[in-house]
């Protein structure tokens, strides 16, 4: 067979041959240092399998994606009737165009002038945008936590309130500032004497053709702000707690109905720390959007015609939605997670 001399010296090049030792005049081997076993790769002179392996907590992330998504699917159906009745009072103002005189004032006229089903008024909505809402807002966190947990896969009080923040914010950007304000507009649609949607595809084009693309885009800035303090404020709430129980056992398994208490009380304090927040948001995102000219001259006009009471409208239902609702959700996600971590390696 023909080789160029070029190619022969190449492949004959020192740095290309091994050589025994010479030690005495002899070829010896000398022995390599042997690795720790526990440092040892799986994959011994297959620096791509090894590779592999490492980037297989990198799925992680794609893990969140698809267990969130499926999560918020499930859950919005589940307690959508509150999240109906929360809306349609924090939308409700004083004086003479008041409706509602409570919860259940507010579900029983729905019920008498609609059906069961008007409390499902917006569902396809809301189911629309909470698959991708939700698996923006896991997926982001499991991201998040992969990057800057320790070697224990602990998180700090820092890094807990950091990942919760990260993933509000991409979902409030991503997904929940166009699917509140599209669902809010629905339901105060449905509060005028001649609703003018009349379905999810014309509701949407309509609000296109007569406010453009921001349309959708009303009340980011008050979403952000809510969105970001509202899972800043779960995640750590619900990590913490789960530090507690684990106590010096990281690897201690949390029981799905445990877990279910601990994303109530996480609930619970989030609704607490920003509704002034929700019930702003709520009301830059209305037909009536176009009388604010900010976020902030929303908040002030409240407080001038309204009282600070106006910031706090809307909390029971909302308590009661959201306990249920992060409990929910957490103990579906938590399944899914762990089901994902048996078969998705």
């Amino acid at each position: 067979m023909f080789f160029p001399k070029k190619l022969f010296r190449e492949l004959n090049h020192p740095r290309l041959t091994y050589r025994r030792p010479t030690i005495n005049n002899v070829n010896t081997p000398i022995p390599l240092p042997r690795m720790d076993r526990e440092k040892q790769s799986p994959f011994p002179h297959r620096p791509w399998m090894t590779a592999g392996a490492a980037a297989g907590t990198g799925t992680m992330g794609l893990k969140g994606i698809v267990a969130g998504g499926i999560t918020g699917g499930i859950e919005i159906c589940i307690t959508y009737p509150t999240e109906f009745v929360k809306t349609q009072l924090q939308l409700d103002e004083k004086g003479a165009a008041k409706k509602y005189n409570g919860i259940f004032d507010c579900v029983k006229k729905t019920v008498q002038q609609r059906g069961f089903f008007g409390l499902y008024r917006g569902l396809s909505v809301l189911l629309y945008g909470s698959i991708p809402k939700s698996a923006t807002r896991f997926g982001a966190f499991e991201t998040l936590k992969n990057r800057i947990q320790d070697s224990n896969g602990q998180l700090s009080s820092s890094g807990k309130l950091l990942c919760g923040l990260g993933a509000g914010v991409c979902e409030a950007i991503v997904a929940v500032t166009p699917m509140e304000t599209i669902k809010v507009k629905f339901i105060n649609d449905q509060r005028s004497a001649n609703p003018k949607f009349k379905g999810f595809v014309h509701g949407v084009g309509e609000i296109v053709k007569s406010e453009g693309i921001g349309g959708v885009y009303k009340g980011l800035t008050a979403t952000i702000l809510k969105q970001g303090s509202n899972q800043a404020i779960r995640f750590f709430v619900l990590e913490t707690l789960k530090d507690v129980y684990k106590g010096d056992d990281p690897k201690k398994p949390v029981p799905k109905l445990v877990v279910g208490v601990f994303g109530a009380l996480a609930g619970a304090a989030s609704v607490f720390g920003n509704t002034p927040l929700d019930v702003v948001k709520t009301r830059m995102q209305g037909l009536e959007a176009a009388k604010y000219k900010n976020t902030a001259d929303c908040a002030m006009k409240i407080l001038k015609n309204e009282g600070p009471a106006a910031f706090y409208k809307g909390t029971v239902p909302r308590l009661g939605r959201v306990c249920l609702d992060v409990a929910i959700t957490f103990m579906i996600y938590d399944s899914f997670m762990d089901l994902f971590n048996k078969v998705w390696v």
